[in-house]
C-alpha cells in the first residue's frame, strides 16, 4: 500500500491538514461520524465543546482500533459543528494536533451547521483510513 501526502504549487499550504491525499492499494475503513456518547450511549459535555471535542476524538480512536487501524492510517476527516465561529478552530486544532499525524496530516473538511442529529449534540467527525 501507497499512500502520498501532496501539497501542490499554487495551494495554500494549511500545515494542519493536507490538500491532497492519494492511496494505491490497501484496505480502506469508512468511520461513520461520531459524537461525544460514551459507551453507554450517554452525552458527554453537555454545553461544553471542548469536552465534547476531547470525547469524539477517543471515540474515533476507539472507532478506529477497532478496525485494526490508528490514527496515523487516517486519510480524510470531515468536521461537523453546531453553530461554527471562527473562533473554534484553534480549540478543534489543539485537540486534533494530539491524535493525527503532525508529518502528514489527514485531507480534512471543516463545516458549520445549524445542528446534528440528536439535540446537546455539538460536534460530529467521521472519518476514512486506509491500511496495508
Amino acid at each position: 500500500m501507497e499512500k502520498q501526502f501532496i501539497n501542490p504549487e499554487g495551494l495554500a499550504r494549511p500545515g494542519a491538514y493536507t490538500p491532497v491525499v492519494t492511496v494505491r492499494g490497501g484496505k480502506t475503513i469508512w468511520i461513520s461520524g461520531q459524537v461525544p456518547h460514551d459507551a453507554t450511549g450517554e452525552l458527554v459535555g453537555r454545553g461544553d465543546l471542548p469536552a465534547q471535542i476531547e470525547q469524539v476524538y477517543r471515540n474515533l480512536q476507539l472507532a478506529l482500533a477497532g478496525a485494526g487501524a490508528t490514527f496515523n492510517d487516517v486519510v480524510k476527516i470531515n468536521v461537523y459543528v453546531v453553530d461554527y465561529k471562527p473562533e473554534y478552530r484553534d480549540l478543534l486544532n489543539k485537540v486534533r494536533s494530539r491524535y493525527v499525524s503532525k508529518d502528514n496530516p489527514p485531507a480534512s473538511t471543516l463545516v458549520g451547521v445549524q445542528a446534528l442529529a440528536r439535540e446537546g449534540i455539538l460536534v460530529e467527525i467521521e472519518a476514512a483510513a486506509v491500511i496495508g
